[in-house]
């Protein structure tokens, strides 16, 4: 952390037992020990809060990110990478003259009809609403000409 050497230890341990004194070393130490602990404590807490200010910093790039790619609109940015200024798509365009109510190309323009806002209801006579409808009459299919009643009538023959 300080870069310093086992050398360098040695020397100030000599210097702490010469001004401190053997009687009070041990416990200098002990509150030394105490210091460098609650040091190490705030450094490592200061780290923590510095890499959660971090993590939620690029949270928050990869949300804005994330909404931005949902909200593209690919076709929008297709066209402006393509026809930026919309010369193309209007060269495609058919005026609205030139197309038909059908609106498809070449089909001659309608003439507009107005239509009565809605039909008057049917009413029947009381007698012919009372009486269920009549079913339909059968058809009569006409009877096919036989090949035996043009010909002359077959006589039986009689074996004895």
């Amino acid at each position: 952390m300080f870069d310093i050497g086992w050398s360098e230890i040695m020397i100030i341990a000599v210097v702490a037992l010469v001004i401190i004194g053997p009687k009070d070393l041990p416990s200098a130490i002990y509150t030394l020990g105490k210091w460098v602990r609650k040091a190490r404590f705030v450094a490592r807490d200061f780290q923590s809060h510095i890499d959660d200010m971090m993590r939620e910093a690029e949270l928050d790039d990869l949300k804005k990110q994330a909404l931005k790619a949902r909200d593209l609109n690919i076709a929008r940015e297709v066209e402006k990478a393509i026809d930026p200024t919309g010369d193309v798509k209007a060269a495609f365009e058919l005026p609205p003259e030139a197309s038909g109510v059908a609106g498809y190309h070449g089909s001659p323009p309608e003439e507009e009809q107005p239509r009565p806002a809605t039909e008057p209801p049917v009413t029947l006579p009381a007698a012919e609403a009372a009486q269920p409808p009549s079913p339909p009459e059968p058809e009569k299919a006409p009877e096919p000409a036989t090949a035996a009643a043009s010909s002359p009538p077959a006589t039986p023959d009689k074996t004895v």
